[in-house]
């Protein structure tokens, strides 16, 4: 397993896999990984010869500086999973090799901005398009893996792509969200939960689940009020946002009509945490 710091680096080594007929697989990571991670590199291996696995803590992502503080960076045991996993090359890169200078590009995503996790970090979604983007123009991978425990990165990702980087003809691939036993959502986050907190951290996918099961006897407004409700009744918990959307567009839905897929997503605040799940409703 190759392990790189700089771009120029990691173009060569790709230029040599390339000009052996080799396909390119990019699962892009902040670290602090997982089994989910795992299975976006084990997704990347079945459908890629060359798997690339960056590991960057993002700066320009995080609205919250104390967020991007706490974030957990676990280097060595990241490398050790991935080579155990069979990643080939993994990119980890220095701050000052993304961002040489200050990155004062401006991306809109229209309505994605305004909804969710849009409108509740504000500037997220610019400060994941940066690094993307530069990932993406580095690595001009043939595919790219990512988790839909992100719903609405992914959304924003593939937005990225087709309004701002035409030339890139790398094609998303979006993963299934992989649970802990007790169905809780995999995250890097986790590990920062209190004792008290992770206990009562899987009441949220349980009650999504509930929620699910009342789609044919409740109102849409009925269901998101039976969710929050719920779980804000637990001491540790505090829902940020509960939101049915239609699947595609991600814009909230005022009815079960039409056949179009629905969704539910949701941020709850526990404790120091925040945490975010979705599922699909229908």
């Amino acid at each position: 397993m190759e392990i790189v710091k700089t771009a120029g680096e990691l173009k060569n080594l790709l230029d040599t896999a390339r000009n052996g007929n080799k396909t390119v697989g990019f699962v892009p990571t902040m670290g602090a990984l997982h089994a989910g991670h795992l299975s976006l590199v084990a997704q990347a291996k079945a459908q890629s010869d060359v798997v690339v696995v960056s590991i960057f803590v993002n700066p320009t992502q995080f609205n919250n500086l104390a967020d991007l503080k706490t974030y957990p960076r676990t280097p060595e045991q990241d490398l050790k999973m991935l080579k155990d996993a069979g990643c080939q090359i993994v990119f980890m890169p220095e701050e000052e090799e993304m961002y040489p200078q200050a990155d004062n590009r401006e991306f809109s995503f229209g309505e994605l901005d305004t909804i969710m996790e849009g409108a509740h970090r504000p500037g997220h979604f610019s400060g994941v398009a940066k690094i993307v983007s530069k990932l993406f123009t580095i690595i001009n991978a043939d595919k790219a893996f990512f988790g839909l425990k992100d719903f609405q990165q992914v959304a924003v990702v593939k937005m990225l792509v087709a309004n701002y980087m035409p030339e890139i003809k790398t094609q998303i691939v979006a993963c299934e969200t992989l649970r802990e036993p007790d169905g809780l959502a995999m995250s890097s986050r986790n590990r920062l939960l209190t004792r008290e907190t992770r206990k009562a951290a899987p009441i949220i996918a349980e009650t999504m689940i509930k929620g699910r099961n009342l789609l044919r006897t409740h109102s849409v407004k009925a269901i998101e009020k039976f969710v929050s409700d719920s779980i804000n009744r637990n001491p540790y918990l505090k829902v940020e946002y509960f939101s049915i959307v239609n699947s595609d567009t991600l814009m909230p839905v005022a009815d079960f009509s039409g056949d179009h897929r629905i969704s539910a997503c949701i941020a709850v605040q526990a404790g120091n945490v925040r945490l975010i799940d979705n599922m699909y409703y229908r």
